[in-house]
């Protein structure tokens, strides 16, 4: 079944006047004064269907429905349906009978929102016409149809705004600093209240305090004075003496946490 087949209703008004109208004398156009407004020829109810490309304005009785005369219109404006110059409620029709008989009638709207809704439903079907026949041109001919230009024009620029992202980036984004390790060992401040642990070196080996680690005592070669080794013992126990003042000779130095806990006390 054909989609022309299908009558759709655009627009329903339940009373609309018929007027007989003299003929146009000159290219001016019609006139409503002239028609006897207070004397209709026919009053009833007006229906505009569609049936494909076509409109038709239908006259039925309000009662019983049946059809007093009928207006095809294929262009809108145009010769089947013409407005009056001298009031916006009143058009000039062309009805056909089926048979090639045609003939102008008038026809009214006591109110004027029916004939807004009258003029609007004709024209909102002719824009649907006119899309549906470029739809159909642009799909036998893709080519010939416009295309979507995305390049710069001439002197043509573009800004970006990145001051937002550089500022989150600044923050979120950006590694913390780590401070530079000496290479020595660090000893981290003891908590609030609590007791420094006990640090005690390897064998063979001193704990140094604020200098370079202490080198453990080797014996001399053969190729080694003596005098030289016992030098170097005597400065070492020196050293030790200086940073140890509580320490006696011929006795093991006090440990850090030891001093700690005698000095609180």
């Amino acid at each position: 079944m054909e989609e022309s087949e299908y009558e759709s209703v655009l627009c329903v008004k339940p009373e609309v006047h018929v007027y007989r109208i003299p003929p146009r004398a000159t290219n001016r156009g019609y006139r409503a004064a002239e028609w006897q407004l207070d004397q209709p020829s026919w009053s009833g109810r007006l229906r505009i269907t569609a049936k494909g490309q076509v409109a038709y304005i239908k006259l039925e009785d309000k009662t019983s429905g049946e059809l007093f005369a009928q207006a095809p219109v294929d262009q809108f404006p145009g010769t089947a349906v013409e407005s009056v110059t001298d009031s916006s409620r009143y058009f000039v029709i062309r009805i056909e009978d089926g048979n090639g008989r045609r003939a102008f009638i008038g026809v009214g709207f006591g109110d004027r929102g029916d004939a807004f809704d009258f003029n609007v439903a004709l024209q909102d079907h002719f824009k649907w016409v006119k899309q549906q026949c470029e739809f159909a041109k642009q799909a036998q001919n893709p080519d010939q149809g416009p295309r979507l230009d995305l390049g710069f024009k001439e002197g043509q620029t573009i800004k970006l705004n990145i001051a937002n992202m550089k500022k989150k980036e600044g923050v979120a984004g950006a590694p913390r600093a780590r401070p530079a390790s000496t290479g020595g060992l660090s000893l981290l401040p003891p908590p609030p209240g609590g007791k420094v642990s006990t640090l005690i070196p390897p064998p063979g080996e001193h704990l140094s305090v604020g200098g370079p680690p202490a080198q453990p005592a080797v014996a001399p070669s053969s190729g080694q004075h003596p005098a030289r080794h016992s030098q170097a013992q005597a400065g070492s126990s020196s050293d030790l003496s200086m940073l140890f003042p509580h320490t006696t000779s011929g006795k093991e130095p006090l440990h850090l946490g030891q001093r700690k806990e005698d000095e609180a006390l």
